[in-house]
């Protein structure tokens, strides 16, 4: 049987060490792994990977050309609405953008979203049925 599991993202950027800056900038730390052209960060039980666009997509097999939206989004979740907006702050100051600024969500909770350098949308969201556990990790619950 296999069982469900993430445990990468790697992210296509466009310039490798403003990326890696940016992430350092948000308290991130990069991990030690002996490793050129690339960059990993623990998050969790997760690694964020970051890794040149064009490599990616040729690692892959497809074309590295197209902007716009992704169609798909990354998620912080936080303990509170104010740990939402200053995580939405710290992006901001980081270099990120903000997309849409937090506001109560129809489905009970609080979020926004920003953008990081290469525009990776990311939500930060306050969800009282997906609060984050000790080590960082999301559990659903019910």
């Amino acid at each position: 049987m296999i069982q469900p599991r993430l445990s990468l993202v790697t992210l296509g950027t466009h310039d490798l060490s403003r990326a890696v800056a940016f992430y350092e900038a948000l308290g991130w730390t990069r991990a030690a792994i002996a490793s050129d052209g690339v960059a990993f960060f623990q998050a969790g039980g997760t690694v964020l990977s970051l890794y040149p666009r064009e490599n990616l997509a040729a690692d892959a097999g497809v074309p590295a050309e197209g902007e716009g939206f992704r169609g798909f989004t990354l998620a912080y979740n936080t303990a509170s609405r104010e740990e939402t907006d200053a995580v939405l702050a710290a992006a901001v100051a980081a270099g990120g953008r903000l997309v849409k600024a937090a506001e109560e969500a129809f489905w009970g909770g609080y979020s926004g979203y920003f953008a990081d350098p290469d525009g990776t949308l990311w939500e930060v969201a306050w969800n009282p049925g997906l609060l984050p556990q000790p080590d960082g990790s999301a559990r659903l619950s019910g």
